[in-house]
């Protein structure tokens, strides 16, 4: 019964939004300031929809709540939500500078609801754009206050150069804002739990100053400096004519960037796999079947369905759940040594 499901998104539009998500991926964005385009969603603030076969104009969580063993595998467990939020985000304009809490502090202070740790995948970037991944040496918690009360915020973020291709780990606790000109594709724990402390005095539709929240965020900023540290470069390993990278293994999800230049069998390891086509156009094949895909299409790949082959000359991210001492363990069987792992987002020894 279980094939991949496509994915169709529901849009956000925010101020900093623009029109990049239908320019490069041909999606159908209802407005001109579409910022979110969430790809794989099951929260209460929005959700997609499978847009093929059987379960096609279905929520993806009407589907996981009828076969969320098929789908999830072991990391399913009855009433659970789906642990995973999946988007695209067109930062035509600065986002805020901002900072989630971690599961603690977000169980506490905010109903239950998950902390967020994420990262991002720069898809497009123009030329000079940068990003915020935290602060400069020497922040204090006096200087942090100091800053955000007398405007001067920007003087203390730590800024860095992106281009296509980079990987960002952004650990609960961390303060960062996308800038302008950037693409990303976004992989995060299911909340949409956010603190603004800065937001360059703009004002919303409303014609009113967005709402910050400066003393949650102050409370659990991390201020330690991360310079030199920002990307995750991640260990490549050939297989065949195919090219996988290991990009992040943290605690809530993997990424692997695989560059496929014909053709390469995927197995899911009792793991539901999100797989986001970067680059490219091909198949995607199983035992009952076969799915077409384009640049910018996603899909939800059930752990039931085990092995599946993708056809055709293409860049994909696959993002999955394990336990990642045990991506460990499997590095260091390879050959790589400790500071070759090290560049992997998120990764953790035994």
């Amino acid at each position: 019964m279980m094939y991949p499901l496509k994915m169709k998104p529901e849009f956000k539009e925010a101020i900093w939004g623009g029109e990049n998500i239908k320019k490069y991926y041909g999606k159908d964005i209802p407005g001109n300031k579409t910022a979110e385009s969430w790809e794989v969603a099951c929260h209460k603030n929005g959700n997609s929809f499978v847009d093929n076969g059987e379960f096609k104009g279905m929520k993806l969580s009407e589907v996981i709540e009828k076969y969320g063993h098929e789908i999830m595998g072991t990391n399913y467990c009855d009433g659970i939500k789906f642990p995973l939020l999946f988007k695209i985000l067109d930062a035509n304009d600065k986002l805020s500078v901002q900072v989630h809490p971690d599961d603690e502090y977000a169980d506490k202070n905010e109903n239950g609801e998950l902390g967020k740790t994420e990262m991002w995948y720069v898809l497009k970037a123009e030329e000079g754009a940068k990003l915020v991944f935290g602060f400069k040496p020497g922040v204090t918690e006096e200087s942090y206050k100091a800053a955000i009360n007398d405007g001067t915020l920007e003087d203390l973020l730590n800024y860095v150069d992106v281009k296509e291709g980079d990987v960002f780990f952004i650990e609960s606790r961390t303060v960062h804002a996308i800038g302008a000109g950037i693409v990303i594709a976004e992989m995060q724990q299911s909340s949409d739990t956010t603190y603004r402390v800065y937001d360059y005095n703009r004002v919303g539709a409303d014609g009113k100053k967005r709402e910050l929240h400066v003393d949650k965020a102050v409370a659990v900023s991390n201020l330690d400096c991360v310079q030199g540290k920002e990307k995750s470069e991640g260990v490549k390993l050939k297989a065949g004519d195919n090219e996988i990278t290991f990009s992040v293994s943290c605690d809530y999800f993997s990424m692997d960037i695989i560059d496929i230049e014909k053709s390469m069998e995927i197995v899911t390891e009792d793991s539901v796999n999100i797989i986001f086509i970067a680059e490219g156009e091909g198949s995607i094949k199983y035992k009952n079947g076969s799915e077409t895909f384009k640049e910018g299409d996603t899909f939800v790949i059930p752990s039931s369905l085990g092995e599946y082959t993708v056809f055709g000359k293409s860049k994909i991210l696959n993002y999955y759940i394990e336990d990642n001492t045990e991506k460990y363990d499997m590095l260091t069987q390879l050959g790589f040594s400790e500071e070759e792992i090290s560049r992997v987002g998120g990764i953790k020894r035994d």
